[in-house]
């Protein structure tokens, strides 16, 4: 089973989002997201044994809830940058309570032998991906002029353990914040 943790985007956003892709999908071939399936990841678990389920819902369940989490989505920008892009991205700010959730996650689901990230947890909406050289000046022109657009805000109380196969995204379990 491949897993991951996230939170939901609520309607309005994933909306606006929505807006977005179809709107720039013409000017790049780039492998763009199901707007259905962006959700901000605050754990990737990665390969897990089906019988071991159990074992990362009680995990889970034991995360300390810091109460609602505010998360606003502004903002476009490429990953690693914007001369040689793999990812094309919309921006998450979220306060402390976001990544106090990511670090204690992590630090839960690694008693129980989830490999630790070695990079900073870093949260965003993976738009895009770029898997062959393809032109994208006219993305790249486009969205330099919405570098600080504006695409919601919403209050988080609750995050998901997700299976995700074949490029669906299943919900298994609801684990509230508050």
């Amino acid at each position: 089973m491949r897993l991951f943790c996230a939170i939901d985007l609520p309607v309005a956003v994933r909306s606006s989002l929505r807006t977005l892709i179809d709107r720039f999908r013409p000017l790049a071939k780039l492998s763009w997201s199901p707007a259905e399936n962006l959700h901000v990841t605050t754990k990737f678990i990665g390969e897990w044994p089906e019988a071991r389920l159990g074992e990362i819902e009680r995990s889970l369940a034991s995360v300390p809830r810091p109460g609602p989490i505010s998360i606003a989505v502004r903002g476009l920008g490429w990953f690693p940058n914007d001369r040689n892009p793999r990812v094309f991205w919309a921006g998450i700010e979220s306060g402390d309570e976001l990544r106090t959730l990511a670090h204690d996650t992590e630090q839960r689901l690694a008693k129980l032998g989830v490999p630790v990230e070695d990079r900073d947890f870093n949260p965003h909406l993976t738009l895009a991906r770029r898997r062959n050289p393809v032109p994208f000046e006219r993305l790249r022109k486009e969205a330099g002029g919405m570098l600080a657009c504006d695409f919601g805000a919403f209050q988080a109380e609750s995050f998901f353990l997700y299976l995700s196969r074949a490029g669906r995204y299943t919900k298994l379990q609801e684990f509230p914040l508050v």
